[in-house]
């Protein structure tokens, strides 16, 4: 979810991948063992995309000359 959330506003587009299913299958079982996984799945992703969007440099900042 995290790499979802991160790569949307960088405008990065996903590939499909041979281990996509074995990872959609593996998070299939988790949600059936636990009614209340995706709400903590996504609140994780949540964190770790904010985390790393503000890694980056703002918009406004990157728009605003050096000193000199």
């Amino acid at each position: 979810m995290a790499s979802r959330l991160h790569a949307q506003p960088a405008s990065l587009s996903p590939k499909p991948r041979s281990e996509h299913a074995a990872y959609i299958d593996h998070w299939l079982k988790v949600l059936k063992a636990d009614k209340r996984a995706i709400f903590n799945a996504a609140a994780h992703a949540q964190r770790a995309a904010d985390y790393l969007n503000g890694l980056q440099p703002s918009a406004q900042a990157a728009s605003t000359p050096a000193a000199a």
